[in-house]
């Protein structure tokens, strides 16, 4: 026999980072703590920044019978010359059962003592309080909190249970919330929760006070507002699949809006715009014929008619970020790249400074350099491009923004009038940094990057 089964563990709100590194692994956490309840069904596992949901449409009532397995002595100990040792005895009385009801089994080494018997499946509502429980200690997002007087911890204060197996509320309690018929709405409906009676009533009150609880319809709906909104304003969105990923672990009843900052911000690179955007906002960069454009895509979170408040706020809350952005990139232009710094930046305990790690790698470009047949005026390039290839580490933007190193040494060489093989090589020193990234672009950017891994592997 079997019923349906809705989990809902409310918290406060999800962090996306810390959640989306866990998220691959909560369905197959619970996938665990089914199988070791001789529980595994079917089921659906939905999301959002206040909530975790499983919904099993056919979960059994109870559980699996199994079959329970005891081996004993091997057969030259349990017994001598035909009569039962003590240590078959004991087997016997440890099974509960006559020494004449006891077989054997080869256990792959010996002939040894073997019972077996069949245990009845336990009733799943006597398990589920158990079960959520296990699960919620099982998953790992790197940090956690305490809150109240409590001892656990977790990734938030979790605020609601709710466990109905069928229209049956299961007793259960996690971390001093016990197991109820109700769940919140969307913090602009309300602050109050809303009760149901049963999984379609749940469902049904979610979808209808806010709460877009199924994330891939969120992710669709995200993706189709952009869609209409480069096609009325004439515009290019590219989307940033993990920025995309974060918006909609955030979010439970999304819309996306256009905004706009001041153009003078454009001076900037391009990717320290989107750099700033994505990482402090989490906004979506916007383009028009190619060229990045003082507009952006925010994703709200508000359950709203009138939205210009909200896009006005988030105009307000980049100029501030952008501006130090601007400021960062003047004061790293007035400075120039100089390695000096670098002396007082530990590279690793025992093997020096960052200087002293770009001296190795130049006279490992060196040597380079003659299996490649550069010629004297790419080798003294070579030496220069190298001894600088770190300079950037020092810089403000690349501290503040630590994924542009390399791609910053690159604009401000460029800014100083520097030989371009030399800027480019700057900004492929890294390349590859994945197996599907690119790789640098000619032999003497491919030798500056050779350098600077060598060095790296030789450091282990």
């Amino acid at each position: 026999m079997t019923k349906s089964l809705l989990i809902e563990i409310a918290t406060e709100e999800l962090p996306a980072i810390p959640f989306l590194g866990e998220l691959p692994n909560i369905e197959k956490k619970w996938v665990e703590i089914l199988e070791e309840n001789k529980l595994l069904c079917e089921f659906e596992f939905y999301y959002t920044p206040r909530r975790l949901v499983f919904w099993h449409r056919e979960f059994k009532v109870i559980g699996d019978d199994s079959v329970v397995e005891m081996f004993g002595a091997p057969l030259h100990i349990a017994y001598k010359d035909g009569k039962p040792t003590g240590a078959a005895i004991g087997f016997a009385k440890k099974c509960g059962v006559e020494l004449s009801e006891l077989t054997t089994k080869h256990n792959g080494k010996d002939e040894v003592l073997y019972f077996s018997y069949t245990q009845a499946g336990r009733p799943s509502k006597e398990l589920l309080n158990e079960m959520v429980n296990k699960f919620v200690k099982k998953l790992d997002f790197g940090k956690s909190m305490r809150w109240g007087s409590l001892s656990e911890s977790f990734i938030r204060p979790i605020r609601g249970l709710c466990i109905l197996l069928g229209d049956e509320l299961i007793d259960g309690e996690i971390y001093g919330v016990t197991s109820q018929k109700d769940s919140f709405v969307h913090r602009m409906v309300s602050y109050d929760k809303f009760g149901f009676n049963n999984a379609n009533e749940y469902f049904d009150g979610l979808e209808n006070k806010g709460v877009v609880l199924f994330s891939e319809k969120r992710k669709a709906t995200i993706l189709e507002q952009i869609s209409i909104l480069e096609q009325e304003n004439n515009i290019k969105v590219e989307i940033d699949l993990e920025l995309l990923e974060e918006v909609v672990a955030i979010t439970e009843y999304p819309t996306a809006l256009l905004g706009k900052f001041d153009d003078e911000f454009l001076a900037l690179p391009d990717e320290v715009i989107i750099n700033s955007m994505k990482a402090n906002q989490r906004y979506f960069a916007v383009y028009k014929d190619g060229k990045l454009t003082n507009n952006f895509i925010v994703v709200s979170n508000a359950y709203t008619i009138d939205f210009s408040h909200i896009v006005s706020g988030n105009e307000k809350v980049l100029r501030p970020r952008l501006s130090d952005a601007m400021f960062f990139w003047n004061n790293d232009l007035r400075n120039g790249l100089s390695n000096e710094r670098l002396k007082n930046i530990t590279f690793v305990d025992g093997l020096g400074s960052l200087y002293d790690k770009c001296e190795r790698e130049e006279k490992i470009g060196s040597y380079l350099a003659d299996i490649f047949e550069l010629d004297k005026e790419e080798k003294e390039l070579l030496a220069k491009t190298i001894m600088i290839s770190k300079s950037d580490l020092t810089t403000d933007m690349v501290y503040e923004f630590t994924e542009l190193q390399g791609l910053m040494g690159y604009y401000y060489a460029s800014k100083a009038g520097e030989n371009e093989k030399l800027c480019i090589a700057l900004k492929e020193q890294y390349l590859p940094n994945t197996e599907e990234s690119e790789v640098p672009s000619s032999k003497f950017s491919s030798i500056v990057a050779l350098s600077n891994k060598i060095d790296n592997l030789l450091a282990l």
